[in-house]
């Protein structure tokens, strides 16, 4: 008995170990990481122009850039750290989520659509922007963008792993239409495909697609579609299940919501020249975005947003 009651205790203390040790894994999140390391690691794509690109000196740059940024400065003082490191993770849309999920980054910053399905995988700050998926042609192709049917038999790039490629795969298949939805790794090689002459057009975000236009060298010799497919609300994507960090992040993004700098920001890069070319977009703030604004919000619902 005196052997059993020993093994017994043994085995119990071996499992309250094991038990401690895995309360103490999941009790772990992003802030204790970040105040071990004193860095904070930033995701972006680098072709998203103006969310998130390079400068002409290879620096990340852009609107969702800059929330992240100050957004970095808001965990700083809540950690009471002296300084915090940041450091840029270049990413794409194939993979963003797993990138933030293995702890590559901490913050994905560029152009990611909020929706309901991500939320199995990720979590979203408040909406930073609100876009429209629509369809971009050159203008000679023959092609109505407003029209999907148009491309019947046509192909039609988009980004791997993005919401476009979602939305004109859904379209294709219900109009039995025999489209191409033929991948890219980001916007800059849809645009490539469209311009080279592999696709007929591309699907894309509004504020993308203005900006891949307005940056080409022939942006006369492209049309751009005025008729939304589906409403694609963007947020800071934050890890999944890290409530503690959400509510840092989150309270950070609504705090330069209600001070105006996230206001400030859009009209730097949308209402003003931008680098590295001096080209401004010229690109209003849209009647959704101001009421997510004014109405903070991380809602994946498209309805939230009309």
């Amino acid at each position: 008995m005196k052997a059993i009651t020993i093994k017994a205790l043994a085995a119990a203390a071996v499992a309250a170990f094991v038990l401690s040790g895995e309360a103490m894994a999941q009790g772990a999140g992003r802030l204790d990481k970040i105040r071990e390391t004193g860095s904070i690691t930033l995701g972006y794509p680098e072709t998203s122009v103006p969310f998130a690109y390079l400068d002409g000196n290879q620096k990340p740059i852009g609107y969702t850039v800059e929330i992240c940024e100050q957004v970095v400065q808001a965990i700083k003082t809540a950690l009471k750290l002296p300084k915090l490191e940041i450091r840029y993770q270049p990413i794409t849309s194939a993979t963003r989520i797993q990138l933030l999920a293995n702890g590559t980054i901490d913050l994905e910053c560029g152009n990611t659509t909020n929706n309901i399905e991500r939320h199995k995988l990720a979590a979203f700050s408040p909406t930073i922007f609100v876009a429209q998926v629509v369809l971009v042609a050159r203008k000679d192709g023959g092609v109505d963008v407003n029209d999907p049917t148009s491309f019947r038999g046509k192909a039609i790039a988009a980004q791997a792993g993005g919401q476009t490629f979602k939305v004109i795969t859904l379209i294709n298949a219900k109009n039995n239409l025999g489209i191409s939805v033929v991948p890219a790794k980001d916007t800059a090689e849809t645009f490539l495909m469209l311009s080279s002459g592999r696709a007929a057009g591309t699907a894309n975000d509004d504020g993308l697609a203005y900006a891949t236009v307005a940056t080409s060298r022939t942006p006369d010799d492209f049309v751009i579609g005025s008729k939304g497919l589906e409403m694609a609300p963007y947020g800071i994507v934050e890890p999944k299940d890290d409530p503690a960090f959400k509510k840092v992040v989150d309270e950070a993004v609504i705090d330069l919501m209600k001070n105006g700098q996230i206001a400030a920001l859009y009209d730097k890069y949308f209402n003003s020249p931008i680098p590295p070319y001096g080209l401004n977009l010229k690109f209003p703030m849209s009647a959704a975005l101001k009421r997510a604004l004014a109405n903070p919000t991380d809602s994946g619902d498209p309805a939230a947003y009309e």
